[in-house]
């Protein structure tokens, strides 16, 4: 499997185990089985509302002795309500307090998006959001800095960021993210901004890479394209022996960037990783690279309320 280098010489497993939309009474049983079946990367947010479930599994996994804290790579996020200077290391502590972990290995802001600090969830309406003059991403960025410098955390990076964010975020620090996690899929490969962050020494993870079918209703568009259905897609998972999650899986770590499938279903945590077996050759990735068309499945627009100062999340 490729993995992921960072500054400081750190390695990542490309495939990680997601847990986003991971129900409460399965999450914990589904990262045992990802532990018990060779992932080493294991991706959270406190959003999910479901750390307190990963963190049981983390806990009994660990205290089993066969496989060790020092070997698995956490990943979680800041959410939008915790942007506030006094606000960022609290909220780190309450999902360490959860994972019932002692450290984080890479802890990412969620979004450039602050929400006010009483807002749970998602905001109803434009008084609930934070204007960038009210939370600037400096503050919170330099909040990560100061967990990083505590020992709370490895790594830090954000999520979600186009190139104009990136810039206007490393324009005030000297401190450059060292991951953006962000959607990235055969219909979106964000081919600018994955040139942007290697040139600049940031990792790229991608999520929803099998174009995140299960996410609520409500973020879905009409007659939205299945990757999964993809005729291409399918015609070289046929041609190698795959199914078409791990082309789509090979693909994302083929390019080099981290790769999250999300699955509570034992058969398929166990087939995700196994994408890294295959190997598409050049006609294959020919063939994929034709089915971009800049589609996304998370578009950011629910966050673009009239009244507040949140439009055009990506600037594309």
């Amino acid at each position: 499997m490729k993995k992921l280098k960072f500054r400081n010489g750190d390695t990542l497993d490309a495939i990680g185990l997601g847990t986003w939309k991971s129900e409460k009474g399965k999450v914990t049983e589904a990262v045992k089985i990802a532990l018990n079946n060779g992932y080493r990367h294991i991706d959270c947010a406190a959003t999910y509302g479901n750390e307190a479930e990963v963190g049981e599994a983390f806990e009994e996994v660990f205290k089993e002795g066969k496989v060790k804290r020092e070997e698995v790579w956490v990943t979680s996020k800041l959410w939008n309500n915790a942007h506030k200077k006094e606000d960022v290391i609290p909220a780190l502590k309450q999902t360490l307090k959860d994972l019932k972990l002692d450290y984080l290995d890479l802890y990412l802001i969620h979004w450039p998006v602050a929400f006010k600090p009483e807002v749970d969830g998602f905001p109803e309406g434009p008084g609930d959001y934070l204007s960038l003059e009210e939370a600037p991403l400096i503050e919170t960025w330099n909040e990560m800095l100061k967990a990083k410098e505590q020992g709370l955390v490895k790594h830090i990076g954000v999520s979600n960021f186009s190139i104009p964010k990136l810039k206007e975020l490393m324009a005030e620090t000297d401190f450059t993210p060292e991951m953006n996690q962000v959607e990235l899929h055969p219909y979106l490969q964000q081919n600018k901004l994955l040139e942007f962050c290697s040139k600049n020494g940031i990792n790229v993870t991608a999520y929803s890479p099998l174009g995140s079918g299960d996410r609520p209703d409500a973020m879905k568009a009409a007659d939205e394209p299945s990757l999964l259905e993809n005729p291409t897609i399918n015609k070289i998972a046929k041609k190698h022996g795959a199914s078409a999650g791990q082309i789509l899986i090979k693909w994302s770590e083929q390019r080099e960037t981290g790769v999250i499938p999300k699955s509570t279903n034992e058969k398929r945590i166990i087939e995700n990783l196994q994408s890294a077996g295959y190997q598409l050759d050049e006609d294959d990735m020919k063939q994929i690279a034709e089915l971009d068309y800049h589609f996304r499945y998370v578009t950011g627009k629910f966050f673009e309320v009239e009244g507040n100062s949140y439009h055009n999340i990506y600037d594309d």
